[in-house]
């Protein structure tokens, strides 16, 4: 796995681990109270992530561009953005970070609906080859 999807991979599995040590930590306290920002990062970071990847693995040429940048942009800054914001929201300080986070997310998926949906060329949309 290489390029864009390799990208994706490494920000799910970062994900993921930083969700395992929240969960450990909330679990270790007691105090579960940030669950569904904890829960939004493991949903999001990891398993949306990893969706990514794979998709951009198996269609090499969806990864090319500008837009399949712009995917990985917006993706990156909604997961930075939106599980602290949950957490800050929860506590009460500030919902904005939240909502900021939720838009850029809802913009992600839909730079990803269009390299997804859009008319596939020729030369675009071929599954890997498989390696053996």
């Amino acid at each position: 796995m290489t390029g864009l999807a390799k990208s994706f991979l490494s920000l799910a599995v970062i994900a993921a681990l930083a969700g395992m040590v929240w969960g450990i930590q909330m679990s270790a306290t007691h105090d579960h109270s940030l669950a569904p920002a904890h829960g939004h990062l493991n949903l999001l970071g990891w398993v949306s992530c990893s969706i990514f990847a794979f998709y951009y693995h198996l269609f090499p040429a969806q990864a090319e561009g500008g837009l399949a940048k712009l995917h990985f942009g917006t993706t990156l800054a909604a997961i930075v953005l939106l599980a602290p914001g949950i957490a800050l929201a929860i506590r009460e300080q500030t919902e904005v970070v939240a909502q900021a986070g939720s838009v850029i997310m809802v913009v992600s998926m839909l730079v990803f609906a269009w390299i997804v949906l859009r008319p596939v060329r020729a030369t675009q949309g071929r599954a890997a080859p498989a390696s053996g």
